[in-house]
Protein backbone atom coordinates (compact mmCIF):
# COMPACT_ATOMS: atom_id res chain seq x y z
CA UNK A 1 0.00 0.00 0.00
CA UNK A 2 1.10 3.08 -0.76
CA UNK A 3 1.34 5.84 2.04
CA UNK A 4 1.26 9.99 0.64
CA UNK A 5 2.55 12.31 2.53
CA UNK A 6 0.46 15.56 2.38
CA UNK A 7 1.11 18.94 2.61
CA UNK A 8 -2.47 20.71 2.92
CA UNK A 9 -2.56 23.31 0.64
CA UNK A 10 -2.44 23.41 -3.08
CA UNK A 11 -5.24 23.14 -5.32
CA UNK A 12 -7.99 23.70 -3.57
CA UNK A 13 -9.96 27.03 -5.42
CA UNK A 14 -12.99 29.01 -5.64
CA UNK A 15 -14.59 26.53 -8.11
CA UNK A 16 -13.71 23.23 -6.16
CA UNK A 17 -15.34 24.99 -3.06
CA UNK A 18 -18.36 25.72 -5.08
CA UNK A 19 -18.16 21.96 -5.90
CA UNK A 20 -17.58 20.71 -2.70
CA UNK A 21 -19.95 22.44 -1.41
CA UNK A 22 -22.86 21.30 -4.21
CA UNK A 23 -21.29 17.64 -3.60
CA UNK A 24 -22.31 17.82 0.30
CA UNK A 25 -26.24 18.92 -1.03
CA UNK A 26 -26.40 16.27 -3.07
CA UNK A 27 -25.04 13.92 -0.26
CA UNK A 28 -27.38 15.18 2.04
CA UNK A 29 -30.21 15.04 -0.08
CA UNK A 30 -29.91 11.45 -0.85
CA UNK A 31 -29.35 10.22 2.49
CA UNK A 32 -32.07 12.09 4.04
CA UNK A 33 -34.71 10.12 2.67
CA UNK A 34 -37.97 10.05 2.54
CA UNK A 35 -40.29 10.91 5.77
CA UNK A 36 -42.11 7.52 5.73
CA UNK A 37 -38.44 5.65 6.00
CA UNK A 38 -37.14 7.27 9.25
CA UNK A 39 -36.67 4.89 12.16
CA UNK A 40 -39.39 5.21 14.81
CA UNK A 41 -38.18 4.53 18.43
CA UNK A 42 -40.01 1.58 19.75
CA UNK A 43 -43.06 2.32 22.22
CA UNK A 44 -41.12 0.75 25.16
CA UNK A 45 -38.14 3.23 24.53
CA UNK A 46 -40.30 5.98 24.37
CA UNK A 47 -42.56 4.90 27.16
CA UNK A 48 -40.37 4.72 30.18
CA UNK A 49 -39.02 8.00 31.05
CA UNK A 50 -37.40 9.53 34.63
CA UNK A 51 -37.10 13.49 35.70
CA UNK A 52 -33.64 15.11 35.10
CA UNK A 53 -33.10 18.73 36.27
CA UNK A 54 -32.47 21.00 33.37
CA UNK A 55 -33.89 21.64 29.78
CA UNK A 56 -37.67 22.31 29.22
CA UNK A 57 -39.81 25.09 30.03
CA UNK A 58 -41.34 23.29 32.91
CA UNK A 59 -37.93 23.12 33.91
CA UNK A 60 -37.42 19.30 33.97
CA UNK A 61 -35.74 16.79 31.01
CA UNK A 62 -37.30 13.19 30.50
CA UNK A 63 -34.22 10.64 30.20
CA UNK A 64 -34.37 7.29 28.62
CA UNK A 65 -34.92 4.63 31.27
CA UNK A 66 -30.99 3.50 32.28
CA UNK A 67 -29.62 7.20 31.85
CA UNK A 68 -28.90 8.70 34.87
CA UNK A 69 -28.89 12.07 36.09
CA UNK A 70 -25.33 11.96 37.42
CA UNK A 71 -23.92 10.68 33.37
CA UNK A 72 -25.86 13.11 31.62
CA UNK A 73 -24.56 16.06 33.54
CA UNK A 74 -21.13 14.72 33.60
CA UNK A 75 -21.59 14.57 29.70
CA UNK A 76 -22.91 18.30 29.62
CA UNK A 77 -20.10 19.46 31.25
CA UNK A 78 -17.63 17.52 28.82
CA UNK A 79 -19.71 19.33 26.08
CA UNK A 80 -19.38 22.90 27.76
CA UNK A 81 -15.83 22.37 28.47
CA UNK A 82 -15.62 21.70 24.11
CA UNK A 83 -17.68 25.14 23.56
CA UNK A 84 -14.96 26.93 25.94
CA UNK A 85 -12.64 25.32 24.20
CA UNK A 86 -13.87 26.30 20.78
CA UNK A 87 -15.23 29.88 21.72
CA UNK A 88 -11.84 31.10 23.01
CA UNK A 89 -9.70 29.63 20.20
CA UNK A 90 -12.29 30.06 17.29
CA UNK A 91 -11.64 33.59 16.83
CA UNK A 92 -8.17 33.75 16.28
CA UNK A 93 -7.98 31.20 13.19
CA UNK A 94 -8.56 32.83 9.98
CA UNK A 95 -8.47 31.49 5.67
CA UNK A 96 -6.03 31.66 3.74
CA UNK A 97 -6.60 32.56 0.11
CA UNK A 98 -2.94 32.55 -2.07
CA UNK A 99 -1.68 32.87 -5.45
CA UNK A 100 1.29 32.11 -6.61
CA UNK A 101 2.99 33.57 -9.66
CA UNK A 102 6.42 31.82 -11.68
CA UNK A 103 7.76 33.15 -14.51
CA UNK A 104 9.48 30.42 -16.86
CA UNK A 105 11.20 31.06 -20.01
CA UNK A 106 9.71 28.24 -22.93
CA UNK A 107 10.52 28.51 -26.48
CA UNK A 108 7.42 28.24 -28.52
CA UNK A 109 8.53 25.37 -31.08
CA UNK A 110 6.18 26.78 -34.03
CA UNK A 111 7.56 30.26 -34.28
CA UNK A 112 4.22 31.75 -33.96
CA UNK A 113 2.39 29.92 -36.21
CA UNK A 114 -0.57 30.66 -37.63
CA UNK A 115 -0.42 34.19 -35.79
CA UNK A 116 2.97 35.28 -38.14
CA UNK A 117 0.51 35.11 -40.62
CA UNK A 118 -1.67 37.75 -39.61
CA UNK A 119 0.77 40.12 -36.99
CA UNK A 120 3.49 39.71 -39.85
CA UNK A 121 6.82 37.91 -38.75
CA UNK A 122 8.64 41.34 -37.90
CA UNK A 123 8.24 43.54 -35.11
CA UNK A 124 7.16 43.78 -31.25
CA UNK A 125 3.94 41.56 -30.99
CA UNK A 126 4.49 39.09 -34.02
CA UNK A 127 3.86 36.31 -32.01
CA UNK A 128 2.23 35.11 -28.91
CA UNK A 129 2.70 36.75 -25.70
CA UNK A 130 5.11 39.58 -27.01
CA UNK A 131 7.26 36.92 -28.35
CA UNK A 132 8.75 37.66 -31.92
CA UNK A 133 7.38 34.60 -33.56
CA UNK A 134 10.96 33.46 -34.65
CA UNK A 135 10.58 29.85 -33.95
CA UNK A 136 12.29 27.95 -30.89
CA UNK A 137 12.85 31.53 -29.40
CA UNK A 138 12.61 31.55 -25.42
CA UNK A 139 10.07 34.27 -23.81
CA UNK A 140 8.91 34.45 -20.85
CA UNK A 141 5.89 33.26 -19.26
CA UNK A 142 3.73 33.67 -16.28
CA UNK A 143 2.07 31.00 -14.35
CA UNK A 144 -0.38 31.58 -11.58
CA UNK A 145 -1.15 28.95 -8.57
CA UNK A 146 -3.84 29.40 -6.16
CA UNK A 147 -4.08 27.87 -3.11
CA UNK A 148 -6.05 27.78 0.08
CA UNK A 149 -4.96 27.24 3.83
CA UNK A 150 -5.36 27.85 7.22
CA UNK A 151 -3.57 30.07 9.64
CA UNK A 152 -3.84 31.68 13.42
CA UNK A 153 -3.34 35.04 14.54
CA UNK A 154 -0.51 35.28 16.87
CA UNK A 155 0.66 38.82 17.98
CA UNK A 156 -0.57 42.45 17.40
CA UNK A 157 0.99 45.55 17.25
CA UNK A 158 -1.23 48.87 17.14
CA UNK A 159 -3.65 47.66 13.59
CA UNK A 160 -0.86 45.07 12.50
CA UNK A 161 -2.12 41.51 13.39
CA UNK A 162 0.42 38.73 12.28
CA UNK A 163 -0.54 35.30 11.48
CA UNK A 164 1.23 32.33 11.93
CA UNK A 165 0.69 30.02 9.01
CA UNK A 166 2.67 27.02 6.88
CA UNK A 167 5.34 27.74 4.21
CA UNK A 168 4.06 25.65 1.99
CA UNK A 169 0.92 27.23 2.49
CA UNK A 170 2.44 30.96 1.61
CA UNK A 171 6.15 31.21 2.07
CA UNK A 172 6.25 31.84 -1.70
CA UNK A 173 2.92 33.79 -2.24
CA UNK A 174 2.54 36.82 -4.28
CA UNK A 175 -1.21 37.52 -3.46
CA UNK A 176 -2.80 37.13 0.32
CA UNK A 177 -6.50 37.16 0.55
CA UNK A 178 -7.26 36.76 4.87
CA UNK A 179 -10.17 35.59 5.81
CA UNK A 180 -11.26 36.59 8.98
CA UNK A 181 -13.26 34.83 11.87
CA UNK A 182 -16.26 37.58 11.40
CA UNK A 183 -16.42 36.38 7.77
CA UNK A 184 -14.47 39.98 6.34
CA UNK A 185 -11.91 40.04 3.83
CA UNK A 186 -8.61 41.61 4.38
CA UNK A 187 -5.61 41.83 2.30
CA UNK A 188 -2.17 40.16 4.08
CA UNK A 189 1.15 40.60 3.39
CA UNK A 190 4.13 37.69 3.59
CA UNK A 191 6.33 39.01 5.97
CA UNK A 192 8.95 36.27 6.06
CA UNK A 193 9.00 32.13 5.51
CA UNK A 194 11.53 29.38 6.34
CA UNK A 195 11.23 26.44 4.43
CA UNK A 196 13.63 24.24 6.93
CA UNK A 197 11.07 24.84 9.81
CA UNK A 198 7.83 25.06 7.07
CA UNK A 199 6.68 28.25 9.06
CA UNK A 200 5.83 31.39 7.46
CA UNK A 201 4.91 34.45 8.76
CA UNK A 202 2.01 37.15 7.32
CA UNK A 203 0.75 40.80 8.51
CA UNK A 204 -2.50 42.56 7.95
CA UNK A 205 -3.75 46.01 9.03
CA UNK A 206 -7.16 46.29 10.85
CA UNK A 207 -7.80 48.84 13.30
CA UNK A 208 -10.54 46.71 14.92
CA UNK A 209 -10.14 46.15 18.55
CA UNK A 210 -11.84 43.03 19.02
CA UNK A 211 -9.84 41.09 16.83
CA UNK A 212 -8.40 38.34 18.73
CA UNK A 213 -5.26 36.77 19.29
CA UNK A 214 -4.61 32.92 20.19
CA UNK A 215 -2.80 32.01 23.68
CA UNK A 216 -0.02 30.16 22.55
CA UNK A 217 0.35 27.53 24.97
CA UNK A 218 3.91 24.73 26.02
CA UNK A 219 4.33 22.15 23.69
CA UNK A 220 7.20 20.56 25.92
CA UNK A 221 4.07 19.93 28.87
CA UNK A 222 1.80 18.09 26.78
CA UNK A 223 1.69 13.72 26.88
CA UNK A 224 0.50 11.28 24.67
CA UNK A 225 -3.27 10.87 25.43
CA UNK A 226 -3.74 14.53 26.39
CA UNK A 227 -6.95 15.71 24.18
CA UNK A 228 -6.38 18.06 21.21
CA UNK A 229 -8.53 20.03 18.84
CA UNK A 230 -7.11 20.84 15.30
CA UNK A 231 -8.89 23.84 13.54
CA UNK A 232 -8.91 25.32 10.32
CA UNK A 233 -10.65 25.45 6.91
CA UNK A 234 -10.11 21.83 5.68
CA UNK A 235 -11.53 21.43 1.83
CA UNK A 236 -12.83 25.26 2.09
CA UNK A 237 -14.83 24.49 4.86
CA UNK A 238 -13.94 27.84 7.22
CA UNK A 239 -13.61 27.55 10.80
CA UNK A 240 -13.87 23.76 11.17
CA UNK A 241 -13.04 21.68 14.86
CA UNK A 242 -12.36 18.35 15.06
CA UNK A 243 -11.23 16.41 18.17
CA UNK A 244 -8.71 13.51 19.16
CA UNK A 245 -5.19 13.03 21.03
CA UNK A 246 -2.22 13.24 20.84
CA UNK A 247 -1.24 9.92 19.36
CA UNK A 248 2.88 10.02 19.75
CA UNK A 249 5.22 12.84 20.22
CA UNK A 250 9.16 13.61 18.61
CA UNK A 251 7.94 12.32 15.36
CA UNK A 252 9.69 12.55 12.12
CA UNK A 253 9.06 12.62 8.23
CA UNK A 254 7.02 14.50 6.03
CA UNK A 255 7.35 16.40 2.93
CA UNK A 256 10.52 18.33 2.39
CA UNK A 257 13.75 18.51 4.28
CA UNK A 258 12.06 19.78 7.50
CA UNK A 259 14.15 19.69 11.26
CA UNK A 260 10.75 19.79 12.85
CA UNK A 261 10.14 17.04 15.06
CA UNK A 262 6.17 17.06 15.10
CA UNK A 263 3.46 16.25 17.35
CA UNK A 264 0.84 13.24 15.79
CA UNK A 265 -2.33 13.59 16.50
CA UNK A 266 -6.01 10.85 15.66
CA UNK A 267 -8.33 14.17 15.19
CA UNK A 268 -9.35 14.96 11.51
CA UNK A 269 -7.02 16.54 9.58
CA UNK A 270 -7.56 17.74 5.75
CA UNK A 271 -6.50 19.35 2.81
CA UNK A 272 -7.04 23.20 3.73
CA UNK A 273 -6.50 22.65 7.40
CA UNK A 274 -2.58 23.31 7.36
CA UNK A 275 -1.23 26.31 9.24
CA UNK A 276 -4.46 26.02 11.13
CA UNK A 277 -3.37 25.37 15.15
CA UNK A 278 -3.56 22.32 17.54
CA UNK A 279 -4.81 23.57 20.70
CA UNK A 280 -5.00 22.06 24.23
CA UNK A 281 -8.14 21.61 26.80
CA UNK A 282 -7.26 25.16 28.11
CA UNK A 283 -7.70 26.78 24.37
CA UNK A 284 -3.95 27.35 24.22
CA UNK A 285 -2.37 26.99 20.37
CA UNK A 286 0.20 24.09 21.06
CA UNK A 287 1.25 23.20 17.14
CA UNK A 288 0.88 24.45 13.86
CA UNK A 289 -1.16 21.66 11.57
CA UNK A 290 1.11 20.73 9.09
CA UNK A 291 0.49 17.24 6.88
CA UNK A 292 -0.98 13.85 7.20
CA UNK A 293 0.02 10.49 6.37
CA UNK A 294 -2.22 8.54 4.33
CA UNK A 295 -3.23 5.96 1.85
CA UNK A 296 -6.09 7.75 -0.07
CA UNK A 297 -4.95 11.43 0.04
CA UNK A 298 -8.08 12.18 2.92
CA UNK A 299 -7.57 11.60 6.65
CA UNK A 300 -7.16 8.33 8.11
CA UNK A 301 -6.04 9.54 11.84
CA UNK A 302 -2.95 10.46 11.73
CA UNK A 303 -2.08 13.85 11.47
CA UNK A 304 1.21 15.78 12.46
CA UNK A 305 1.39 19.05 13.75
CA UNK A 306 4.63 21.59 14.12
CA UNK A 307 5.41 22.05 18.19
CA UNK A 308 4.53 25.64 19.14
CA UNK A 309 8.27 25.66 21.03
CA UNK A 310 10.00 24.93 17.82
CA UNK A 311 8.91 28.07 16.31
CA UNK A 312 7.88 30.74 19.33
CA UNK A 313 11.15 32.73 18.77
CA UNK A 314 10.76 32.74 15.11
CA UNK A 315 8.07 35.01 14.68
CA UNK A 316 9.91 38.01 16.05
CA UNK A 317 13.28 37.14 14.15
CA UNK A 318 10.61 37.13 11.14
CA UNK A 319 9.27 40.57 12.18
CA UNK A 320 12.61 42.07 12.96
CA UNK A 321 14.45 40.34 9.88
CA UNK A 322 11.95 39.05 7.18
CA UNK A 323 13.71 35.42 8.02
CA UNK A 324 14.71 33.05 10.64
CA UNK A 325 18.35 34.35 11.92
CA UNK A 326 20.10 30.37 12.81
CA UNK A 327 22.89 30.61 15.07
CA UNK A 328 25.86 28.26 13.91
CA UNK A 329 27.97 26.06 15.23
CA UNK A 330 30.00 24.70 12.18
CA UNK A 331 29.53 20.86 12.37
CA UNK A 332 28.40 18.15 10.36
CA UNK A 333 26.35 15.91 12.41
CA UNK A 334 25.33 12.10 11.85
CA UNK A 335 22.79 10.18 13.40
CA UNK A 336 24.86 7.24 15.35
CA UNK A 337 23.97 3.11 15.00
CA UNK A 338 24.66 1.19 17.40
CA UNK A 339 27.49 -0.13 16.01
CA UNK A 340 29.24 3.89 15.51
CA UNK A 341 28.43 4.04 19.10
CA UNK A 342 30.65 0.78 20.18
CA UNK A 343 33.18 2.29 17.70
CA UNK A 344 33.58 5.19 19.62
CA UNK A 345 33.98 3.60 23.13
CA UNK A 346 30.73 5.22 24.15
CA UNK A 347 28.21 3.25 26.69
CA UNK A 348 25.35 1.52 24.90
CA UNK A 349 22.81 3.71 25.32
CA UNK A 350 24.22 7.04 25.73
CA UNK A 351 22.15 9.56 23.74
CA UNK A 352 24.10 12.63 21.50
CA UNK A 353 25.44 13.26 18.08
CA UNK A 354 28.41 12.67 16.55
CA UNK A 355 29.70 15.77 14.89
CA UNK A 356 31.33 13.92 12.41
CA UNK A 357 33.23 16.81 10.71
CA UNK A 358 33.84 19.90 11.57
CA UNK A 359 33.82 23.41 9.24
CA UNK A 360 38.01 24.79 9.87
CA UNK A 361 36.72 28.63 11.08
CA UNK A 362 33.82 28.27 12.08
CA UNK A 363 32.78 28.75 15.65
CA UNK A 364 32.89 25.22 16.58
CA UNK A 365 36.60 25.14 14.94
CA UNK A 366 37.48 28.25 17.16
CA UNK A 367 35.81 26.61 20.29
CA UNK A 368 38.59 23.41 20.39
CA UNK A 369 35.50 20.97 19.05
CA UNK A 370 36.89 18.35 16.87
CA UNK A 371 35.98 15.22 14.18
CA UNK A 372 34.73 12.47 16.71
CA UNK A 373 33.23 14.94 19.35
CA UNK A 374 30.07 12.91 20.70
CA UNK A 375 27.70 15.73 22.16
CA UNK A 376 25.58 14.72 24.55
CA UNK A 377 24.29 18.12 26.32
CA UNK A 378 23.64 21.68 25.34
CA UNK A 379 23.38 24.48 27.57
CA UNK A 380 22.41 21.72 30.53
CA UNK A 381 19.94 20.11 27.88
CA UNK A 382 19.94 16.53 26.91
CA UNK A 383 20.65 15.95 22.99
CA UNK A 384 18.39 13.27 22.31
CA UNK A 385 18.87 13.54 18.26
CA UNK A 386 20.26 15.36 15.03
CA UNK A 387 17.11 17.24 13.98
CA UNK A 388 16.43 18.46 18.32
CA UNK A 389 20.25 19.62 17.83
CA UNK A 390 20.27 21.18 15.12
CA UNK A 391 17.16 23.07 16.34
CA UNK A 392 18.31 23.64 19.56
CA UNK A 393 21.55 25.05 18.25
CA UNK A 394 19.87 27.51 15.63
CA UNK A 395 17.35 28.89 18.35
CA UNK A 396 20.60 30.24 19.93
CA UNK A 397 21.23 34.05 20.02
CA UNK A 398 23.93 35.12 17.68
CA UNK A 399 26.89 35.71 20.13
CA UNK A 400 25.85 33.93 22.75
CA UNK A 401 27.92 31.43 24.34
CA UNK A 402 27.14 27.80 24.30
CA UNK A 403 28.47 25.14 26.46
CA UNK A 404 28.65 21.93 25.55
CA UNK A 405 29.03 18.52 27.25
CA UNK A 406 30.71 16.27 25.16
CA UNK A 407 32.84 12.59 25.20
CA UNK A 408 36.12 12.93 23.04
CA UNK A 409 37.69 9.61 23.22
CA UNK A 410 35.93 7.88 26.04
CA UNK A 411 36.26 10.91 28.25
CA UNK A 412 33.45 13.64 29.19
CA UNK A 413 34.61 17.31 28.68
CA UNK A 414 32.98 20.57 28.31
CA UNK A 415 33.54 23.43 26.01
CA UNK A 416 32.29 27.03 25.80
CA UNK A 417 31.80 27.99 21.94
CA UNK A 418 30.65 31.68 20.76
CA UNK A 419 27.86 31.15 18.22
CA UNK A 420 27.64 33.08 15.05
CA UNK A 421 24.88 33.81 12.37
CA UNK A 422 24.38 31.44 9.70
CA UNK A 423 26.86 32.11 6.46
CA UNK A 424 24.82 29.24 3.60
CA UNK A 425 27.94 30.64 1.56
CA UNK A 426 30.37 28.89 4.16
CA UNK A 427 27.99 25.59 4.89
CA UNK A 428 28.04 25.12 1.33
CA UNK A 429 31.91 25.52 0.99
CA UNK A 430 33.13 21.84 1.46
CA UNK A 431 36.90 23.16 0.81
CA UNK A 432 36.63 23.75 4.32
CA UNK A 433 34.74 20.55 5.47
CA UNK A 434 37.49 18.69 7.53
CA UNK A 435 38.25 15.87 6.94
CA UNK A 436 35.52 15.70 4.31
CA UNK A 437 34.38 12.19 4.89
CA UNK A 438 32.62 10.29 7.59
CA UNK A 439 34.58 7.16 9.19
CA UNK A 440 32.64 3.99 9.88
CA UNK A 441 33.70 1.20 11.47
CA UNK A 442 34.47 -2.42 9.16
CA UNK A 443 31.48 -4.66 10.34
CA UNK A 444 31.53 -8.14 9.29
CA UNK A 445 28.49 -6.48 6.39
CA UNK A 446 31.06 -4.17 5.29
CA UNK A 447 33.71 -6.67 5.30
CA UNK A 448 31.89 -9.00 3.34
CA UNK A 449 30.95 -6.40 1.16
CA UNK A 450 34.08 -5.23 0.07
CA UNK A 451 35.92 -9.40 0.41
CA UNK A 452 38.11 -7.99 3.06
CA UNK A 453 40.46 -10.46 5.48
CA UNK A 454 39.44 -10.79 8.84
CA UNK A 455 43.06 -9.38 9.80
CA UNK A 456 42.38 -5.81 8.05
CA UNK A 457 42.82 -3.09 10.68
CA UNK A 458 40.97 0.56 9.90
CA UNK A 459 37.86 2.66 8.84
CA UNK A 460 35.76 2.66 6.10
CA UNK A 461 35.96 6.17 4.13
CA UNK A 462 32.15 7.43 3.22
CA UNK A 463 30.42 10.47 2.04
CA UNK A 464 33.89 11.71 0.42
CA UNK A 465 32.51 14.98 -0.40
CA UNK A 466 34.03 16.23 -3.50
CA UNK A 467 36.35 19.28 -3.19
CA UNK A 468 36.90 18.86 0.40
CA UNK A 469 40.17 18.37 2.23
CA UNK A 470 39.80 14.49 1.50
CA UNK A 471 39.29 14.94 -2.01
CA UNK A 472 41.95 17.33 -2.68
CA UNK A 473 44.31 13.93 -0.70
CA UNK A 474 42.84 11.81 -3.22
CA UNK A 475 40.40 9.96 -1.02
CA UNK A 476 37.50 7.83 -2.13
CA UNK A 477 34.35 6.65 -1.03
CA UNK A 478 35.04 2.83 -0.08
CA UNK A 479 39.20 2.91 0.53
CA UNK A 480 39.83 2.10 4.04
CA UNK A 481 41.99 4.07 6.02
CA UNK A 482 44.71 1.98 7.91
CA UNK A 483 46.91 4.65 9.54
CA UNK A 484 47.02 8.52 9.82
CA UNK A 485 50.31 10.57 10.01
CA UNK A 486 51.99 7.08 10.11
CA UNK A 487 49.86 5.94 13.13
CA UNK A 488 48.07 2.57 12.64
CA UNK A 489 43.99 2.76 13.33
CA UNK A 490 41.82 0.04 13.78
CA UNK A 491 38.39 1.42 14.82
CA UNK A 492 36.33 5.33 14.80
CA UNK A 493 37.83 6.07 18.18
CA UNK A 494 41.24 5.49 17.34
CA UNK A 495 41.02 7.31 14.17
CA UNK A 496 39.19 10.71 15.82
CA UNK A 497 42.07 10.51 18.65
CA UNK A 498 45.12 10.41 16.24
CA UNK A 499 42.90 12.84 14.23
CA UNK A 500 42.67 15.45 16.56
CA UNK A 501 46.21 15.18 18.12
CA UNK A 502 47.43 16.68 14.50
CA UNK A 503 47.66 20.39 14.32
CA UNK A 504 50.05 21.24 11.44
CA UNK A 505 49.44 18.47 8.58
CA UNK A 506 48.13 15.21 7.75
CA UNK A 507 48.15 12.10 5.25
CA UNK A 508 46.99 8.90 5.40
CA UNK A 509 47.69 5.44 4.35
CA UNK A 510 44.57 3.66 2.66
CA UNK A 511 43.98 0.36 1.54
CA UNK A 512 41.99 0.59 -2.14
CA UNK A 513 42.00 -2.45 -4.56
CA UNK A 514 44.71 -4.57 -2.17
CA UNK A 515 47.04 -1.92 -2.26
CA UNK A 516 48.37 0.43 0.08
CA UNK A 517 48.45 3.71 -1.38
CA UNK A 518 49.62 7.21 0.77
CA UNK A 519 47.82 10.13 0.03
CA UNK A 520 49.13 13.45 -0.33
CA UNK A 521 49.51 15.92 2.98
CA UNK A 522 47.30 17.91 3.99
CA UNK A 523 48.46 21.53 6.13
CA UNK A 524 46.26 23.80 8.24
Amino acid sequence: MNILFTSFVCGVHAVCRSFFTAAALLVFICCSGHPSSARVPSADTTARRVAGDSGNAGGRTLLPVGVSRESVQLLERLQNANRQVTAEVLPSVVTLDVVETRKVRVRDPFGGFPWFFFRGPEGPGAGPGGGSGNKGEAEEREYKTEGLGSGVIVKKTGKTHYVLTNYHVAGKANEIEIKLHDGRIVKGKLVGGDQRKDIALVSFEDADPNIRVAVLGDSDAVRVGDIVFAVGSPLGYTSTVTQGIISALGRFGGPGNNINDFIQTDAAINQGNSGGPMVNIYGEVIGINAWIASSSGGSQGIGFSIPINNVKSDIESFIQYGQVKYGWLGVQLVATDADTVASLGIAKGTKGVLAAEIFLGSPAHKGGLKPGDYCVKLNGKEVKDVNQFVRDVGALRIGQTAVFDLIRGGVPMTLSVRITERDEKIVNDYSKLWPGFIPLPLTEAVRKRLDLKASVRGVLVSNAQSKSPAALMGLKSADIVVAVNDQRVSSVREFYAVLARQTREVWFDVLRDGQTLSTVRFRF
